[in-house]
């Protein structure tokens, strides 16, 4: 270069003038040059002949005051003369000569930015030498004799000006350990350098991949877009990564960094481009109108001068001129830019009006052409050519269109007319065959494809080469892969499937994700139609990779594609191509995909081989099923292999089938086991009913294991397992009865003409699915209306003999079911629950016939109800079983007529006499109350039940009575509260047994824990007041037990006033009154009861003066009480005193905290390791010590 650039405020980034400032840089200078004063080193004398670069920056010097003469000289040549300016190499001289290291730097700087580098300075700054000091002295202190050449203390590496920090120095003294850190501070920033360097040369030859000719074509031809780089694309990636989450589009934010994983959108010098960031993309679309450039190829201009020449005052007019002359060149730049975009439409206006003509003229050629007979150069029609009733074949024939090609500017008339003349033919005659018929209409376009297109030639003599040269003016591009694609149009139909095939991978990952489904129906068809296999199995694997996450809309889009590709295919094909994509993606990393394999198995399961479907598919569901551990997953695996369990025919199956029913059942997700009762079992039950297995293979099977189950279970029951099979049992319900209607002897006189009453709504319980509606398994609900109509006729009137299917219901499964039903725990209300709802869905399904006639006389034949039965000693054994509960909310609450209910409140009143006077157990009377009692239109039933108690002339029988008061309040409103339960407890509380009375507390203690009316609550508390205060109840032991038993159950849950007031001071009397027991066995009792009524009650809020007046005296008074009988307990009551004390004297502390915590109390480690060893010898129950734990209500 001859010259370097004028402006340096102006300092472009491009590649271009990086290059131009570079060669500016290594132009050779003679070794003479350093030493001479006016010579400036590699550059030439004009390029260093501008100071106005110094005093025109931004940038401040750090000495401005009290500099010598030599920095003073600086400032003073803008305003000295021309003879007497001093060269920029000599003020550098002078400024190292006198130690001015920062203005010397600035003065560096200022000249580096410029472009304009001074080698003395260059040399001096990069030499380590220089700035070596000795005892940490700062350079600048040149009173302690440090010279310019003064020798300085080596750092641990080598350092340099930049890396020095002058500010750190101080009169405090050596500071060696800062040291360390600025030249730790320089290598760093060397090596960023470096880098830098590296990602430059990267960046140069990134830019130098695309061939120069290529290059060189984008540039001849401006309209056609060039591809976009890698270093662009990167950059553009950061760009909309950064706009994407500055407005809160995370999730795409998320997926565009997954596509881009070769990228990180953390750092921008990731992009690799070694210029600066750029601004955000906002900031680019709004300045985008403002700084249209032109693909130009411009060059840098610069004009230097001798410093001698420039006026006196030119360094302080320099920058007004420069900014001046800026903004002129940039309106100059915008005005050229105007004109030029008038030139291009203005000359778009032109080409529009040619062709305007053009069309003007096609059109008057056609109206010719229609008034006479046309002259065709195609000499054949498509409607009579043979060849268009057969397939295409591909032959790969294209019509090649760049042999073909067209000037902008108006054709030659003759050659437009004829042009013109030959299409219109050709329409025309294309037109009176079957033209509304498309697949006709494209293979007669095929055929013209094939015939031979004929051009008229002008009339004019210029040479072929000449002819060439000027259709080489037209743009067109065909070297590239899409240009071969354009250039080159398909004249079949496989041809045009060829096409799709080689453009659609080069689509796909161009289009939006949110919308890729867009292109399900074309990748479909041409994987139908393409002839490749390699091809089509690509096409596939796109379709399955189409989206990396599909949701539920899109798999059914994907699922619907692939379906209508297996219609059309056939199984042949689904197997070979469809088949291997399900295997690739059965162990993707997102479930979204394995749902989609998934589904994919079983809506193909209908257009599968059978020997594939029974057994590929069935394994890569089974593997899916014990493997996969995705919830959605394993759930549409269970609907898929329900639905090949609907077409499967190899009877050896059976076994797998029954395995994977248990797999599905046990799994550990409730919505795999619901799509098991949903989809999988009635399908499953319907392919045992065609091979005859439902009967004699599959419930036996679970029954039996329910009963394997329970022999198990004699130590602790699998309450999971019994669920699961009693629940398959259950699913298999409406299967059973279609069985019974399909094989009955009336099936054959099933006939739907004539009227058939509709079936009631409540006939049937609701199914879980449609699969399992009795309607939907016989085939209509017509059918079953006519079915059901003679299934109640033969069971009332004509008998069940040789009804098979019937009889074996009767006689085989109903005994078996009644045997395990008297077998289970009776205190497990999970399975009282099962059971009940179980045999509840058996009889309303079979009818109410078949429920009086078959089921109930099995169970009474069983429980034998009457009180000559009764064994006072033993009492009646099935009486106590779960067959009670079972019976009475299974059997008899299906139906809920007048008659029905009479049943049921005979039997529960007959029951709790039974249970009552033979002094059994009452878990089974309990069982059935707190079942019905969970329904409150049973609770008007079972508090008739209950009066019938509390009149009943037996003690024994009230007692009883009072005892079911109890668990029948806490889901009884208070409406019934008040009217039915309060008067019959008082009743109660006045009978003349004293035990009749005492079984009524309980229940006094339910109604203050779950009522909330005063009226009610006083009531209450009257009656518990005279137990308590009434002398004719003194010395009832078990009346106290009782109180203090119920007080500590529900004291925490009571009203706060209630328990203030009436619980904590008796609490306090009886435990007063127990110091001065003499029997020692009353008095561990009471004690005993207590400790468990204090633990409960030390986990609730209580006032300072409670705790003070009853709630310490009142464990005071225990710990007296358990120093002499129970030892072990005593470590607790005085952990609990203490705490209490302590919570007393800190009243602040106290409050803060809210509750007595006793575990908190133990604050030691002796003490904490006392109480554990202590809490381990108790005898006491475990509701004792869970209520010792129990968190504040």
């Amino acid at each position: 270069m001859a010259a370097g650039n004028v402006n340096p405020f102006n300092v472009s980034d491009s590649e271009e003038e990086a290059e131009q400032r570079q060669d500016g840089a290594d132009t050779e200078r003679s070794p003479s040059d350093e030493a001479q004063g006016h010579s400036l080193g590699p550059f030439s004398p004009p390029a260093y002949s501008e100071p106005a670069i110094l005093l025109s920056s931004n940038r401040t010097s750090p000495s401005v005051d009290g500099i010598p003469a030599s920095a003073a000289a600086v400032a003073g040549i803008g305003v000295g003369s021309a003879e007497t300016r001093v060269s920029l190499d000599a003020i550098a001289a002078q400024l190292l000569r006198d130690q001015y290291i920062l203005t010397a730097l600035e003065l560096h700087t200022e000249l580096l930015e410029a472009g304009r580098e001074l080698p003395r300075l260059r040399d001096y700054f990069s030499n380590p030498g220089n700035f070596e000091r000795q005892s940490g002295t700062p350079p600048a202190c040149k009173e302690q004799g440090v010279g310019p050449g003064g020798p300085l203390n080596r750092a641990g590496s080598i350092s340099t000006l930049d890396s020095l920090d002058f500010a750190r120095y101080s009169d405090d003294g050596n500071r060696e350990s800062d040291e360390r850190v600025a030249v730790l501070e320089f290598e760093l920033r060397k090596a960023k350098e470096t880098i830098q360097a590296l990602r430059a040369n990267l960046t140069q030859a990134a830019e130098c991949e695309n061939p120069s000719q290529e290059r060189k074509n984008y540039k001849s031809s401006p309209e056609i877009q060039e591809p976009i780089r890698p270093l662009e694309k990167r950059a553009l990636n950061f760009l909309v990564n950064e706009y994407l989450l500055k407005n809160e589009y995370k999730l795409t934010s998320i997926t565009f960094s997954d596509e881009n994983d070769d990228q990180d959108f953390e750092l921008w010098d990731d992009v690799g481009l070694n210029i600066p960031k750029p601004p955000d993309l906002l900031h680019l679309y709004r300045n985008c109108g403002n700084s249209l450039t032109l693909h130009r190829d411009t060059v840098d201009v610069a004009v230097s001068v001798d410093p001698s020449d420039l006026p006196g005052d030119y360094f302080t007019q320099e920058p007004v001129q420069q900014t001046e002359a800026i903004q002129q060149q940039q309106q100059q730049e915008v005005v050229q830019e105007l004109e030029y975009q008038i030139s291009l439409l203005n000359s778009e206006k032109q080409s529009l009006a040619e062709q305007i003509k053009k069309l003007q003229s096609d059109i008057q050629a056609l109206q010719r052409n229609v008034s006479s007979e046309p002259t065709t150069v195609v000499k054949s029609t498509p409607s009579k050519d043979p060849l268009c009733d057969k397939p295409h074949l591909d032959n790969g024939q294209y019509l090649d269109i760049r042999g073909v090609t067209e000037t902008d500017g108006p054709l030659d008339a003759n050659t437009t007319k004829t042009s013109t003349t030959t299409t219109t033919t050709t329409d025309c005659t294309e037109s009176t065959t079957t033209a509304t018929q498309p697949h006709n209409k494209l293979k007669s376009q095929s055929q013209q494809g094939k015939t031979a297109v004929k051009f008229d030639q002008p009339n004019r003599k210029l040479s072929p080469v000449f002819h060439q040269a000027l259709l080489s003016f037209c743009r067109m591009s065909a070297d590239s892969r899409l240009g071969s694609e354009v250039s080159r149009i398909a004249d079949s139909e496989q041809s045009v499937m060829l096409m799709l095939g080689r453009c659609l991978p080069h689509i796909v990952p161009n289009v939006l994700l949110a919308k890729r489904e867009e292109l399900i129906p074309l990748i479909l068809c041409t994987a139908c139609l393409h002839p490749e296999p390699k091809e089509r199995d690509q096409l596939l694997h796109i379709l399955f990779n189409l989206i990396k996450r599909p949701d539920d809309e899109q798999r059914q889009m994907i699922l619907t594609g692939c379906v209508a590709f297996a219609r059309h295919v056939g199984p042949t094909r689904v197997e070979a191509e469809l088949l291997p994509q399900c295997w690739e993606q059965i162990n993707h990393k997102y479930p979204e995909r394995r749902l989609l394999v998934a589904e994919a198995c079983g809506a193909l399961a209908p257009y599968l081989p059978k020997e594939i479907r029974s057994s590929l598919v069935l394994s890569m569901l089974q593997q899916m099923l014990a493997e996969d551990k995705a919830d959605m997953v394993r759930e549409a695996v269970v609907k898929s292999l329900g639905i090949i369990m609907g077409y499967i025919d190899d009877p050896d199956k059976y076994s797998q089938g029954f395995e994977l029913m248990l797999l599905s059942l046990g799994d550990p997700s409730e919505r795999v086991v619901s799509a098991t009762h949903q989809v999988f079992i009635p399908a499953f039950a319907a392919w045992c009913t065609e091979l005859g297995n439902l009967q004699s293979q599959l419930i036996p099977s679970l029954l039996t294991r329910i009963e394997k189950l329970l022999k198990q279970g004699e130590y602790g029951l699998d309450e999971h397992k019994l669920h699961m099979y009693l629940s398959a049992l259950q699913s298999l319900i409406p299967s059973l009865f279609a069985v019974l209607l399909q094989n009955a002897p009336f099936t054959s006189r099933a006939n739907l003409q004539g009227d058939v009453p509709p079936i009631e709504v409540t006939r049937f319980p609701r199914p879980a699915s449609p699969l399992q509606d009795v309607a939907t398994i016989v085939g209509s609900r017509e059918q079953l209306a006519v079915l059901l109509q003679l299934y109640d006729h033969q069971l009332q009137h004509e008998g069940t003999t040789g009804w098979d299917s019937l009889l074996w219901v009767v006689n085989q499964f109903l005994p078996q079911l009644i045997e395990i039903v008297g077998r289970i725990n009776v205190t497990s209300s999970t399975c009282v629950h099962e059971f009940s709802r179980f045999f509840w869905r058996l009889c309303r399904t079979f009818g109410k016939i078949f429920t009086n006639t078959k089921v109930k006389p099995q169970f009474q034949e069983i429980l034998r109800l009457s009180e000559e039965n009764v064994d006072a000693s033993a009492g009646n054994g099935i009486l106590t079983k779960a067959t009670v509960p079972i019976y009475a909310t299974g059997v008899l609450t299906c139906y809920n007529q007048e008659e029905d209910r009479k049943l049921l409140v005979g039997f529960l009143e007959d029951v709790m006499t039974t249970l009552s006077l033979s002094h059994a157990p009452l878990d089974s009377l309990k069982a059935s109350f707190v079942e019905l009692g969970a329904n409150p239109a049973y609770h008007e039933l079972l508090l008739t039940v209950l009066w019938y108690g509390v009149v009943h002339t037996s003690a024994l029988v009230r007692c009883t009575a009072a005892r079911m008061f109890e668990l029948l309040v806490k889901g009884v409103n208070e409406t019934l509260v008040a009217q039915r339960v309060v008067p019959a407890l008082i009743t109660l509380s006045s009978d003349p047994e004293i035990s009749v009375r005492i079984s009524t507390i309980p229940a006094f203690g339910t109604i203050m824990e779950t009522v909330t009316q005063k009226e009610l609550l006083e009531r209450v508390k009257m009656q518990l007041a005279s137990f308590l205060e009434d002398p004719q109840y003194q010395d009832q032991h078990s009346l106290h037990m009782e109180i203090i038993k119920t007080f500590g159950r529900v004291g925490p849950n009571a009203e706060p006033r209630f328990r203030d007031e009436f619980v904590l001071p008796h609490l306090h009397k009886l435990a007063l009154c127990n110091n001065q027991q003499t029997v020692e066995s009353k008095r561990i009792d009471i004690a005993t009861q207590l400790f468990e009524a204090y633990s409960a009650l030390s986990c609730c809020f209580i006032s300072e003066e409670l705790m003070v007046n009853h709630f310490l005296p009142g464990l005071r008074c225990l710990r007296t009480d358990m120093e002499q009988l129970s030892p072990e307990h005593e470590v607790i009551l005085s952990s609990m005193i203490k705490e209490c004390e302590i919570k007393v004297e800190n009243k602040g502390i106290g409050e803060a905290q809210g509750s007595i915590s006793i575990a908190a109390s133990l604050v030691g480690e002796d003490a904490k390791t006392k109480f554990l060893s202590k809490m381990g010898q108790l005898t006491t129950s475990g509701a004792m010590l869970a209520n010792v734990f129990q968190r504040k209500k």
